[in-house]
């Protein structure tokens, strides 16, 4: 196992407890010198809120423990592509590394529908690696949705 996939392991946990709370299954950790400082998954239903997305969570939480509104030094995985609001989010913080599992065809923003993330015309690019235990990444969303459709044909 590499150390990618080490850290998107810990993502996925993130995305199970999005699930078992019937939400869409995101996670997402952020990683500063080897520990993970931030960690979040989707609350959008269970908040209200939907910009609680599982990245944003993250990042505030490791900007709160940082005490910094940069993560210059640190790594987001995520299961899924960030969307254009979360790659904005990501572009503001100065994150050097992004590392997501599933490519979102749908609302992805780091290359598949838009590369926010590496914009020349901005002030900050993100490194991007994508597809990290793509197949468990995107197998636990369409198990997610799978469930959904079924049960509306009950």
């Amino acid at each position: 196992m590499t150390e990618h996939e080490r850290w998107m392991e810990a993502a996925l946990r993130e995305a199970h407890n999005a699930l078992n709370s019937n939400e869409v299954p995101v996670g997402a950790v952020v990683v500063y010198q080897g520990t993970i400082i931030g960690k979040g998954y989707n609350q959008i239903e269970s908040l209200h809120d939907s910009t609680a997305h599982a990245e944003m969570i993250a990042v505030t939480a490791a900007s709160g423990y940082l005490s910094s509104k940069w993560l210059e030094q640190c790594t987001l995985y995520v299961t899924l592509e960030p969307c254009i609001m979360c790659t904005g989010a990501l572009v503001l913080t100065r994150i050097p590394t992004v590392v997501f599992g599933a490519y979102d065809p749908k609302a992805g923003a780091c290359g598949t529908l838009y590369n926010i993330a590496q914009d020349q015309r901005l002030n900050h690019r993100i490194h991007l690696i994508g597809g990290v235990l793509d197949d468990r990444c995107g197998g636990i969303l369409k198990e997610f949705f799978a469930l959904r459709r079924n049960a509306g044909k009950e």
